[in-house]
């Protein structure tokens, strides 16, 4: 094994969790399919409206009542900026829990749970944008599916998602 060098501009896989995280939930927004670590999905429940907070940034639905905890609400898809945003039978919301912080993320529908080897995942390529290489840990291969899976921990402690601030260590 040789030792993972820095000098390249492209972002590396974390090998260190590409052997150790190997389920994925997947999930799709708009025509593309994404994948989070299956280990920071708490439950999947159906879409019902948030109750909408103040002062809060368009992505930011709301928070819904979960057993006592009061969760925030995130639409992935506002987010990622897609054209078309409709809540409808298929709409769910991923719980999660990042840190020390329990968030629902609302997603256009859930596919499976994918198992990838290592060798299953390849370096995302180096951009920017909503959803930029920093967020996206690697591109999963399957047969004729390619999935992006999501940092979801990075992606949910971004300045503007304003979620993490308190879960932070």
């Amino acid at each position: 094994m040789t030792p993972q060098t820095s000098t390249s501009p492209a972002p590396a896989i974390d090998h260190a969790a590409a052997r150790t995280i190997r389920e994925f939930l997947a999930f799709k927004l708009g025509a593309e399919e994404y994948g989070i670590d299956i280990l920071r999905v708490q439950e999947i429940r159906s879409f019902e409206p948030p109750t909408r907070m103040a002062n809060a940034v368009s992505h930011i639905l709301g928070v819904i009542n979960l057993r006592g905890v009061i969760v925030p609400i995130v639409d992935m898809r506002i987010k990622f900026n897609l054209a078309k945003v409709d809540y409808d039978a298929f709409t769910v919301v991923i719980v999660l829990n990042i840190g020390k912080q329990v968030v629902g993320m609302v997603v256009d529908g859930v596919s499976d749970v994918i198992t990838l080897a290592p060798e299953q995942l390849r370096p995302a390529p180096d951009f920017s944008g909503e959803v930029g290489s920093n967020h996206v840990m690697a591109i999963g291969s399957l047969e004729n599916r390619m999935l992006i899976l999501l940092d979801i921990e990075n992606l949910m402690s971004d300045a503007d998602m304003g979620l993490m601030a308190a879960a932070t260590h």
